[in-house]
């Protein structure tokens, strides 16, 4: 089963950046869907965004796009959540989840994010931004 460990998470001023890192192992399919969910104190988890390894696509919350973008490297072992603009209210742990084979096609064809939809998840980083 696909594992996925996140990294990169800190401190920093709200209008700053961010970039946080998910190396994904294990997986036998190479056709995979990583996610990033986060979670706020006190508030659900909500998805953030999304990238099928197959074909690239990319999927963003709307509260994200614009600010936040996922890619991968082209080893296709680390996907990355580059943050920008970011705000107090942007401050969470953040999650790296992935589904592989028909469980990650099903995921990242999806019209929203779901977190039903991944097997595998990561600890977590934390990120906090301060005004």
């Amino acid at each position: 089963q696909v594992r996925v460990m996140e990294s990169g998470g800190g401190s920093v001023q709200a209008g700053g950046s961010l970039s946080l890192s998910c190396v994904v192992s294990d997986y036998t399919d190479r056709n995979y869907c990583v996610a990033w969910f986060r979670q706020a104190p006190g508030m659900e988890r909500e998805g953030v965004a999304r990238r099928y390894s197959g074909d690239g696509s990319t999927y963003y919350s709307n509260s994200m796009e614009g600010r936040f973008t996922i890619s991968e490297d082209s080893a296709k072992t680390t996907v990355y959540l580059q943050m920008t603009s970011l705000k107090a209210e942007d401050t969470a742990m953040y999650y790296c989840a992935a589904a592989s084979g028909s469980k990650g096609s099903v995921a990242c064809s999806s019209d929203r994010l779901r977190q039903t939809d991944f097997g595998s998840w990561g600890q977590g980083t934390q990120v906090t931004v301060s005004t």
